[in-house]
This record gives C-alpha cells, structure tokens and sequence, in this order.
C-alpha cells in the first residue's frame, strides 16, 4: 500500500519516524509532515498565506502549515497518487476524549477521511519519558489491514496505546470519554500596557466510565474509536 503519515509533533518527532520505519518493510511510505510541532491547532489550515514544502530525503517533505494541510497538500498533488490509507502520529500525548476537539493529530486523520481516504489517528498516552514508541508502531504495522478493515466512509478511527514495553496483544473498542483540563491563565502587564497572557495547563480530570478510551487505555489495553470526521446534530425528538 502507499501510505502517507503526518502528524503535529513535527517532522523530527520520535514518534513519527518509529512508525515510518516499521511500515517501510511492507509498504510505501511518505512522510510530510509540519516543520515544527502544531499541537493543539486542531483542523486549522492555510488559506491566507502560502504554505512552503521542502523536500528532506526520498519520499520526505516538511510543509510550514498544519496536520490538515499536509493532507490536503499530499493529495492534491506533492504525492504522485493518492494515499491508499493516512496515519498521523504516533503522537506523543494522550488523544482521548475530548482532546479530539483540540488534537492535530486527530485533524490529520479526520481531513483524510473528509477527502475520501481512510484516516488513523495514533497516540502514545503519556507526556513522560521513556516513550515507548516501537510497541505501538509494531502493533499498527502488524494488524494494518484489519485497521482499515473496521474503517467506513465518514469515520476515522483514534488509537490510543498504553506506554509500555510489552503491549498485551488485544484491541478494544472504547466510547469517547469527558475530559476537563482545569486550566488557568496567567498575565503580565508591559510598561506600555500590553497585556501578556498564558494558558498554564491544569491538572486533567476525566470521567472515570468504564468501557471509555480512557478508561481502556488506564487498564492497559489499546484503545479504538471509530470517530465521525462530520459534525453531526441532534434531531428533534431526541433525548
């Protein structure tokens, strides 16, 4: 299969070049992917501005704009062919619940699925090192083709693998569940007034549901969820 991977760790990332190297042994893969990290922008994309695309190796380009743009980019013509599949990550990070809102790694995988290809969006559950990257990326070269099998159009599917060294083999399916990150801004006033605003990160709670992808992932399962890429609305008469 010609497979694109991306993600918003950037184009150096660990993450991205352990899986990378494990699909090139059955597959072809092309990496473009963001120049520098874009965690966090979600599905923005670049339409005021160009985006730049440099090429860094065989079958290997960075591109200035986001997760989403590298799909868009990749497709409509800096690949030869269209994808046969696309993966974004693997994400250092957790991308459970409601991260999906905030996730370019999840953005990646969703304008994959909007353009017709199917999308996978994969992530490391942890922001601390040792980052146990080679299991999950064994996991996802060995059982490709059963991913892609449980893929349907308007879906993307959301991995999320436990940081260990020895993952136990199953995949589950789990519910998005609801995160609150608690956050809190901090401010500095310049001498010319300028207000100087940061987000500083909370501690994360999350509902605790058993049978979510949390809750999977805390169990040390892998975690599956198939995601809808379209917004969807509730019809009246609904609960």
């Amino acid at each position: 299969m010609r497979l694109l991977l991306t993600n918003d760790d950037g184009y150096e990332s660990e993450g991205i070049t352990v899986l990378a190297a494990e699909l090139e042994k059955r597959h072809e893969v092309w990496i473009v992917a963001p120049d520098s990290e874009r965690s966090g922008t979600s599905h923005a994309m670049t339409l005021k501005n160009a985006s730049k695309i440099k090429q860094v190796g065989e079958r290997r380009f960075t591109c200035s704009g986001m997760p989403a743009d590298c799909v868009i980019l990749s497709t409509l013509g800096i690949l030869p062919h269209k994808p046969d599949a696309v993966l974004s990550g693997i994400n250092r990070g957790p991308n459970l619940g409601t991260d999906l809102i905030y996730s370019g790694t999840a953005a990646a995988a969703r304008q994959a699925v909007l353009m017709g290809i199917p999308g996978i969006a994969a992530s490391l559950a942890t922001f601390t090192a040792p980052f146990h990257f080679a299991p999950a990326a064994r996991f996802i070269a060995d059982r490709l083709e059963a991913l892609l099998g449980l893929w349907r159009e308007g879906l993307f599917l959301n991995l999320n693998f436990p940081n260990v060294e020895q993952l136990r083999g199953e995949i589950r399916t789990g519910r998005i569940s609801n995160r609150t990150y608690n956050d809190c801004l901090k401010s500095f006033t310049a001498p010319d007034g300028t207000v100087f605003c940061f987000l500083a990160d909370g501690c994360i709670t999350t509902d605790p549901e058993e049978g979510t992808d949390w809750w999977l992932v805390e169990q040390g399962h892998v975690s599956l969820s198939r995601v809808h890429a379209r917004p969807s609305c509730q019809e009246d008469g609904d609960e």
